[in-house]
């Protein structure tokens, strides 16, 4: 398919399709899938070889947030019936922490519901980065904390932070159809707050919430341009008791097709398989590790994930091998350009896990809890395409309970 070679040779030269090039991946067929997936694949591994970064997620604080992002179970007014608490203590936060960094994480994202933090919670959140860090050498700390005020950024990363996730979601043109209490630029302003700051840009998106062809194109340009290190790509859990409750829009051949999509738009970049992949891409997620190069470890915010275990089997069935603390994630040229680069461990220099010596909030990663199976459900046959609700369970163990984590 001279579609796909096109944008393989782009792919490897790091040079950016056209926005008819995007789309036309995304109007593949699903017989052209198994094409699709082997041309992205190829950049893929130009760049990030046959590695797979692991990220844990920590909720810091769950719910009680007064945002009303449609997709979020802990959104005003959602009746989902999540785990709702304030602050963990930094012990806790660490505790929880390391149960990922056991089973293989290398980087550990704090995140809390809110519409931003105030200058008291930026202080409980250095006080967690310094536990942290303090009993795992080598650490990479990413916070995501909502829209954050000027001065907030350098703060965290001065407290040790080295990377601050804070998603697009979706397209600017359909932003206000899915938040109402904050807008698209607000978002973008925070990407760039944490940028200036020297931290590691983390900025991704939605899919699955009815938006168009279009809209998932505007969106993973918009990141393009502002350079994140990483993108995660969520894919939407239509739970129960928040507004998106009935879009079952994906399928796993459709999920395969942003994915490829993102690689193309973003060859160099970590891609980041985030919220929802167990529950929309199910028995092909093998398959999407030939596009995206980094997943979440175990359970989401809100939501149960698959099992750590079985993610780790998974990784190592498919021939791909889980990246290790000291290997630096990012190609050498991103790393050099940001001052050491994530997973890098150098000396100096303000780079995601540059460790230097000095140094959901609102847009969290997987917000509607989104991606969640436990593993334990019996086995149900459902019919291609139809909603599988099954599949999805509220997050009861882990951060902000007595039982163990899932990692």
């Amino acid at each position: 398919m001279d579609l796909l070679n096109t944008l393989v040779d782009k792919g490897l030269r790091r040079e950016l399709p056209t926005r008819e090039e995007a789309l036309a991946v995304l109007a593949t067929s699903d017989d052209d899938v198994l094409d699709v997936v082997a041309a992205a694949g190829k950049v893929r591994r130009q760049w990030f070889g046959r590695r797979v970064k692991l990220n844990y997620l920590v909720n810091l604080k769950s719910g009680l947030c007064p945002e009303d992002c449609s997709y979020c179970s802990q959104r005003l007014g959602s009746t989902t019936g999540i785990l709702k608490y304030t602050w963990l203590k930094p012990d806790e936060a660490s505790k929880a922490a390391a149960a990922g960094l056991a089973g293989g994480a290398k980087r550990v994202c704090l995140v809390a519901s809110g519409r931003g933090p105030t200058d008291r919670d930026v202080d409980r959140v250095a006080g967690t980065i310094k536990a942290i860090k303090e009993q795992n050498e080598g650490v990479e700390v990413c916070a995501c904390l909502g829209l954050l005020s000027d001065g907030q950024a350098e703060r965290l990363r001065e407290a040790g932070a080295d990377a601050y996730n804070h998603n697009l979601n979706t397209s600017e043109g359909t932003y206000g159809d899915i938040t109402t209490t904050h807008t698209y630029a607000d978002r973008v302003d925070t990407v760039n707050k944490a940028h200036a700051a020297g931290l590691s840009a983390c900025s991704g998106l939605i899919a699955g919430m009815g938006e168009s062809d279009e809209d998932l194109v505007d969106v993973v340009f918009s990141l393009r341009e502002l350079d994140p290190d990483s993108v995660p790509v969520n894919f939407l859990i239509p739970v129960e008791g928040t507004p998106l409750a009935k879009e079952w829009n994906l399928t796993p051949q459709r999920c395969l097709r942003i994915l490829a999509m993102v690689r193309f738009v973003c060859p160099d970049v970590e891609v980041r398989i985030a919220g929802g992949r167990e529950v929309h891409l199910r028995t092909m997620q093998p398959l999407a590790l030939h596009l995206a190069n980094s997943i979440f470890l175990g359970d989401y915010l809100t939501t149960e994930g698959q099992a750590g275990q079985a993610d780790l089997e998974m990784i190592a069935d498919a021939g791909f091998v889980v990246e290790g603390s000291d290997e630096v994630t990012l190609p050498q040229h991103r790393a050099e350009a940001q001052g050491g680069g994530c997973g890098s461990h150098a000396a100096e220099g303000p780079g995601c896990g540059s460790h230097a010596a000095e140094g959901a909030g609102c847009g969290s990663h997987a917000e509607a809890g989104c991606g969640s199976v436990c593993g334990s459900h019996e086995t149900v046959t459902v019919p291609a395409n139809e909603p599988r609700t099954d599949l999805v369970a509220v997050r009861r163990r882990g951060a902000g309970t007595d039982l163990a984590p899932n990692a």
